[in-house]
Parts: C-alpha cells; sequence; structure tokens
C-alpha cells in the first residue's frame, strides 16, 4: 500500500514522448526495466568506485555500487509507503553519467571542459537517458517518466544558479522544476547511496590493506558493531567478524533513516508527493546525531582511502590517461568511432564538438580507456 505522499504511477506526469501504457507493467517498472537494459548501465560493470577494475575483482565497481544502492532503496521505500519501482529507478541510473576511474575521471574531464560548460555526472546521467542511448525506433534515450527524469536531476536536491548545460538543454523543451526538491522516492535514492558507500567502503579499505579493524574501532558507530559481535560471537574468525560487524554499521545507518525520516513525514503530514516538493527542505534525512558520526567516517576514509599513496600515485596516472584522450579526439574527431561521425557533423562549433568528445570519454569503462589511450599515445 502507497502512502498518500508517494509517487502514484497512475497520476504521473507521463513521458516526453507519449507512448501506449502496458497492461502488465507500471510505468515506473518500464523505467527501472529500460535502465537495466540499457548499455550505459551494462557499462557500469567495468566503470570502479575507488580502485582502478584491474586492480582486484572483489571490489566494488559501479555496478555492483548500484545494485547495492538500489537494494537499500526498495527496503526503505517499502517501509515509509513510497513507491518502491520509481526509487529503484532512480537508484539504479543515479550513477549512468559517471566517467571511467570514478571520481578522478569526472576531475579530469570537468576540468578539460571547462571552457565548453564543464562537465557533471548527473547531468551526463540525465543526458545517457534523454539522448545517448538510442535504441528505440521512435526516439532518442530511453523516453522515461517526467518523475523519473525529476528524480536522476535533483536527487541529491534542488539544483540552482549556473545549471550544467546537459540539464539546461533538457529542462528547456521538458521542464523538471529544478529548484525544488525531488519526490521522497528520489530523496531515498540519495540517503541509499550514502549508506552503501559508506558500508563498502570501510569493506573494500579492509580488504586492500588500506587500514586495519583496529583502527576503524576508535570510530563511532563501528567501535560499538565490533564489540557487539565478539560479545555475541566469541571466537570468530577475521573475516566472519568484519562481516558481522559491517553488517550491523549497515543496519544503524538504514534504521536511523528509517526513525527519522518517518518523524519528519509525521511532522510535515503531506498529503502528496507535491506536497513534499514543496516543503522546501528534505524529509528522508539520517538524525543530525548520527550525521556528524558519518562525517568523522567519511573523514577518515578521505584520508586513508580516497588519498592513500597508492590510491594517488593511480589517480595521477589515469589523470593523463583521461587529459591526453581529450585533446586527441578534439583535434582529430576522426579518430571517434563511425558511429560518432554523425554526432561531430551535426557539431556547429568547437562547444558542441567538445561536447561530442566529452560524451565519448565519459561513456568509456576503465578497460577501454587504458586501451585506446595506450593504441592512440603509443
Amino acid at each position: 500500500m502507497l502512502a498518500t505522499f508517494a509517487s502514484d504511477p497512475a497520476r504521473s506526469r507521463g513521458r516526453l514522448y507519449p507512448e501506449e501504457e502496458s497492461a502488465f507493467r507500471e510505468p515506473f517498472q518500464r523505467d527501472r526495466d529500460r535502465i537495466i537494459h540499457s548499455s550505459a548501465f551494462r557499462r557500469l560493470k567495468h566503470k570502479t568506485q575507488v580502485f582502478v577494475e584491474h586492480e582486484g575483482d572483489y571490489f566494488r565497481t559501479r555496478l555492483t555500487h548500484s545494485i547495492e544502492v538500489a537494494q537499500v532503496a526498495r527496503t526503505i521505500a517499502v517501509a515509509l509507503g513510497l513507491n518502491s519501482h520509481l526509487t529503484e529507478a532512480v537508484a539504479l541510473a543515479h550513477d549512468l553519467g559517471h566517467t571511467p576511474f570514478g571520481h578522478t575521471g569526472e576531475d579530469a574531464l570537468d576540468a578539460l571542459m571547462a571552457p565548453y560548460g564543464g562537465f557533471d555526472h548527473n547531468a551526463q546521467a540525465l543526458r545517457i537517458v534523454t539522448s545517448l542511448e538510442r535504441h528505440y525506433a521512435g526516439w532518442d534515450g530511453l523516453n522515461l517518466t517526467w518523475e523519473t527524469l525529476e528524480g536522476i536531476a535533483k536527487h541529491n536536491g534542488p539544483v540552482t544558479g549556473d545549471l550544467p548545460y546537459a540539464l539546461a538543454e533538457y529542462d528547456a523543451r521538458h521542464p523538471l522544476e529544478l529548484d525544488t526538491h525531488a519526490g521522497g522516492e528520489a530523496q531515498v535514492a540519495a540517503l541509499s547511496d550514502d549508506i552503501a558507500y559508506n558500508n563498502h567502503d570501510l569493506d573494500d579499505g579492509l580488504r586492500a590493506g588500506l587500514f586495519t579493524v583496529d583502527e576503524i574501532c576508535t570510530l563511532p558507530i563501528i567501535g560499538e558493531a565490533f564489540a557487539e559481535v565478539d560479545r555475541v560471537h566469541p571466537g570468530l574468525d577475521l573475516k566472519r567478524r568484519q562481516h558481522e560487524a559491517l553488517r550491523r554499521v549497515f543496519g544503524v545507518m538504514v534504521s536511523d533513516v528509517l526513525v527519522t525520516s518517518k518523524r519528519l513525514l509525521q511532522e510535515a503530514n503531506p498529503g502528496s508527493v507535491e506536497d513534499i516538493r514543496a516543503l522546501g527542505r528534505p524529509v528522508i534525512r539520517f538524525s543530525d546525531a548520527l550525521w556528524q558520526d558519518l562525517k568523522a567516517i567519511r573523514s577518515f576514509l578521505f584520508k586513508r582511502m580516497y588519498r592513500a599513496p597508492s590510491v594517488v600515485v593511480m589517480r595521477a596516472e589515469v589523470t593523463q590517461v583521461v587529459e591526453e584522450l581529450f585533446p586527441l579526439f578534439l583535434a582529430d574527431p576522426a579518430l571517434l568511432p563511425e558511429e560518432w561521425q554523425a554526432d561531430v557533423a551535426q557539431a556547429g562549433d568547437k562547444t558542441a564538438l567538445a561536447r561530442v568528445v566529452a560524451d565519448y570519454i565519459a561513456g568509456m569503462t576503465d578497460r577501454f580507456a587504458l586501451q585506446e589511450h595506450k593504441r592512440l599515445t603509443t
């Protein structure tokens, strides 16, 4: 049963290109399925979170991360009476716009694109699902519902000021009300992203040997989780002990979001999804106390994982890959594959051409970017 403030598929604002609705799938289910079957979603298998793909088979990729986010988001959405299909669609799509090499690749591409409007992975995700996926006979993109597009564009909150060009272009023809918060489903997807990466970055960092269990036990939440495991399961082997403790950390975050969000929703008493958009503040949140604990964990991870010496070395190497590929393609767009030449031909100036090049590079997997760099520079 959906709450009154959930997104009702029967009252969806529809799609940019009208379609006959399915007899057995609601609109948000179709959105989720189209995202799963998209080329961009499959490519996430070979795009990394922190570590470059070839560094290990067990570290998270953008694909496994997106699946984990969707699992958390479904759980929270159902518990709050929100639409789980819409929540899952936004969760699965939230990282579609990421470049190869994680945030390192995005930082490099954003710097290169600074003269041409910059680069933002959330805006790029919208560009992918509204333009760059080209499989359907009647339109470019996936022709997703307005609600899913809204969630992709602003699941992290309102987008104001100088808009990324990919958002500005689409919003001009299909307004997404970028100056408001999204519905509850997209807010759940955003918090689920935080929950997933806080938990799995601890796991990946331990697996990579960047820090030890003893070190993270000095952090809030984590020390208590390990202490509880030792109390309930004394003498557990190291791998099981670690897994059981991180399960508890995960549970603390999910429980906190549910308790806090239920209270905020009760206080706001929204009668519709429009009421949630009009509140001017998010209703899906961590408590202030837990948010402070998570800031301490993120600070630790930033120093010990995201800026670990081995990671910094790799960041420099993959930054060079992006920095050298971009000007090569910009100077000689004939190097782009044949299927991209129509976009090149339609590019009326250098800015438009740079955006075609950025689309191509952003779509690369880690593996392909390294292969192309080697092929074109050696």
